[in-house]
Parts: structure tokens; C-alpha cells; sequence
């Protein structure tokens, strides 16, 4: 979830820097894994940071929420969570110089607007004609090259402003708008007793075996589904598989996270926790990696990754409420807490794409931060190798 909000107070360099660590973090016992009954294991490379605010072909990058890897190009893909408030809903593509080594440069190549289907880039929320889109995640399609990304839309606080629904739709490489898949119903926003939260619909989004399967998630617990994690309590969100025609292949429950740490009780701001991305795994088609991110004011961020499976889950798709029926979530086991990684800051970690594989027989990790266009708050690359 993106937020206008300055989360965290540090000195940070505002030059590209490299961090390199020997830092490892084992999965826990209970591997959910495709029968391998071998644990996932995370290891940093390492990381680089983006200059705030940095000025690129007329646009100021930042709100970075999204990456994946183009394997026509090489390239990787980012998408900005600006709301066309700066410069219009966009994406960059950018070449990452990383290795086993570490992450040696990030170097920007182009960046294009997303375009409405009559052509038009979309307008800032504050247009009030409820066309406004809230993106937040960008997936290369495997088959075409295209982008597919994901935006969460806006459920208004208050009466008068129009509901803009989420979406998935997909787009050219210069950011021409093709088409948009068909989300299951109950990702709709609809009532305020029923559908996504505020700021809580789609933000996950991947693409699975060998691209005939487009999962999603929903960052939060839909309203129907029961109350948002505490910290004596988690919740469930849902993941659903679907055909890339839209029909819905199953929808299962993902057991968040309770909440890491009592909030500030003088912080105007509530705790923060969510699903901003998962990934499947390239060769189990109900495996995924889940990141989960976690903000608490006065204690700062909580970023985990793990690996989860639907196997042995209850297919949820025809239950109005998770709240009032047993269910068996997806199993999942801790590959990294960041806190233990040995990284320079952690931050607002919101996307994660695989990279090629390494000698090691590791493959590359690549995760950014949402720095939300905030001066304190920053883009960070990182680079684990994933065993």
C-alpha cells in the first residue's frame, strides 16, 4: 500500500551506495514446498540506492512499488505509484548491473505514461471524474513481452467522490493500453460492508506456469472477511489463480502476519500491514514467494518473505465471508526476516521479480522500495540469492 505519509527519520546518502553482506536467513521447519522437503534459504548480495527524487526525461523517479524482468530485453520494469499528482501514471525500464557481488549500478533507459483506451494518460485523482487509477504492481507477460499491471483504485472516505474500481490490464511496451482481465467479483468495491479496504485491493500480481496462470492478491482482509490484523491476532487475505481469459481457477485464504509491535499511541497513524507482492516459482505452479510488509509508528518497518504454497488449501472462491466459515489457509514458512539480512536501512519494500540464475545455483532475488516521494524515506535495490 502506498502512502503520502513520512514514516521513518535517518541520514541517508542520496548517491548510489553499495552494501554488501555475508548475512544468511534460513527457512523455518514446516516447508510448504512441492514435496522437496528442502527449506528456502535467503542470502543478501546486495543493495544500492536510488537518488531521491531523481530526474529522469522530464519525470521525477520515485513511488517505485513494482519490478519485474523482461526476458526480451534484459531490461527490468519498474511502476510508479504516483497517482499522476507529479507527472502521469508511468512506468521506467532501467538495466541492473548485479551479480553475485552485489548490485553495481541501476541505470535508467526510457520511461512511457499508461494510456486509457481512448489514448489519454490518466488524471490526477483531484479531476473528480473517477477515471484516476492507484498503480502498484507490473508484471512482464512471458508469452508477449507486454506489461500487465495492477492498480488498486480508490474507495472514498467520504460520500461524493466517485468508487474507481481495481484493475489488471495490460499494455504495451510504450504503455499503449490493450486490454484488461476480468477480476474475480468479490474484488469489487461495492458497499462499506463488502469488498477491498481502502488502499487494500491489488497490489500483488504474478505471472505462473509458464504464463498460463495470472495470480493476484488482495493486500488486505476484504471487509466481509473479518477484521485487519492486531497484535494479538492475524488475518486472511485472498490469493486467487485465474486463466488469462479471466475465469477463476481458485481462490484461497493467505494467513498476514499479526502485527510486530504495539503502534505509538500520540501517532496520528494507525499500523500498516499488508501483502504488497508474491511471485511464483518458475517450475511449481502453486508455490509462491509472499512478501509481506508491515509499518508500526515508533518502531518502524517489518519486511518478511515466505514461501507459501496452495496445496492442501481450501478453495475459497464461493464463500462470501472468511469470517464465518472454517477454512485451511495456505501454509507458509519464513524465508527472510530483512531485520537479519544486514542491510543499511530497511524500508518500504514493496516489489520482488526473479532474476537470471548464478553459478552458486542461486537465483537472483531483486526487490525495491517505495520511497513514496518522501525526503526521508528511500529507493532501495536489493539482491539475494534464493537457494
Amino acid at each position: 500500500m502506498s502512502s503520502s505519509l513520512t514514516r521513518r527519520t535517518c541520514a541517508l546518502t542520496l548517491l548510489l551506495t553499495a552494501v554488501l553482506s555475508p548475512a544468511v536467513s534460513a527457512a523455518q521447519p514446516g516447508d510448504p514446498g512441492e514435496g522437496s522437503g528442502r527449506a528456502v534459504q535467503a542470502r543478501l548480495l546486495g543493495e544500492r540506492t536510488v537518488p531521491h527524487k531523481l530526474a529522469f526525461q522530464n519525470t521525477t523517479v520515485g513511488g517505485l512499488s513494482g519490478i519485474d524482468r523482461n526476458p526480451c530485453t534484459g531490461e527490468y520494469v519498474f511502476i510508479s505509484d504516483d497517482r499522476s499528482y507529479l507527472q502521469p501514471a508511468r512506468f521506467y525500464t532501467a538495466r541492473l548491473d548485479v551479480d553475485a557481488d552485489g548490485v553495481h549500478a541501476v541505470d535508467f533507459t526510457g520511461t512511457h505514461p499508461f494510456f486509457q483506451p481512448d489514448g489519454s494518460v490518466y488524471p490526477a485523482p483531484t479531476a473528480g471524474d473517477g477515471k484516476a487509477v492507484d498503480p502498484e504492481e507490473i508484471r512482464v507477460d512471458p508469452r508477449s513481452c507486454d506489461y500487465w499491471w495492477g492498480q488498486e483504485g480508490d474507495r472514498p472516505k467520504t460520500a461524493g467522490p466517485p468508487v474507481i474500481q481495481p484493475s489488471i490490464q495490460y499494455a504495451s511496451p510504450a504503455g499503449d493500453h490493450l486490454g484488461q482481465l476480468k477480476l474475480p467479483a468479490n474484488y469489487e468495491i461495492t458497499t462499506e460492508e463488502r469488498g477491498p479496504r481502502r488502499n487494500q485491493a491489488i497490489e500483488a500480481l504474478t505471472f505462473g506456469s509458464k504464463g498460463k496462470v495470472v495470480t493476484s492478491a488482495v493486500e488486505g482482509p476484504l471487509l466481509q472477511d473479518g477484521p485487519e490484523p492486531d497484535t494479538k491476532n492475524g488475518a486472511l487475505v485472498r490469493v486467487t489463480q485465474q486463466n488469462r481469459a479471466g475465469k477463476v481457477l481458485g481462490q484461497f485464504a493467505y494467513p498476514l502476519e499479526k502485527i510486530f509491535a504495539e503502534n505509538d499511541p500520540d501517532s496520528p497513524w494507525g499500523p500498516d500491514t499488508g501483502v504488497p507482492s508474491l511471485l511464483a516459482f518458475p517450475d511449481q505452479p502453486h508455490r509462491y514467494l509472499v512478501l509481506e510488509r508491515t509499518w508500526v509508528a515508533g518502531a518502524g518497518y517489518k519486511i518478511r518473505l515466505f514461501d507459501a504454497t496452495t496445496r492442501g488449501a481450501t478453495d475459497v472462491q464461493a464463500m462470501e465471508s472468511l469470517a464465518e466459515q472454517s477454512v485451511t489457509p495456505m501454509r507458509k514458512r519464513l524465508v527472510a526476516d530483512f531485520d537479519t539480512l544486514g542491510l543499511s536501512a530497511v524500508d518500504n519494500t514493496e516489489g520482488m521479480t526473479w532474476g537470471p540464475g548464478l553459478p552458486s545455483g542461486e537465483r537472483l532475488l531483486i526487490l525495491v522500495s517505495d520511497d513514496n516521494f518522501a525526503q526521508e524515506a528511500i529507493t532501495q535495490i536489493v539482491a539475494l540469492g534464493i537457494r
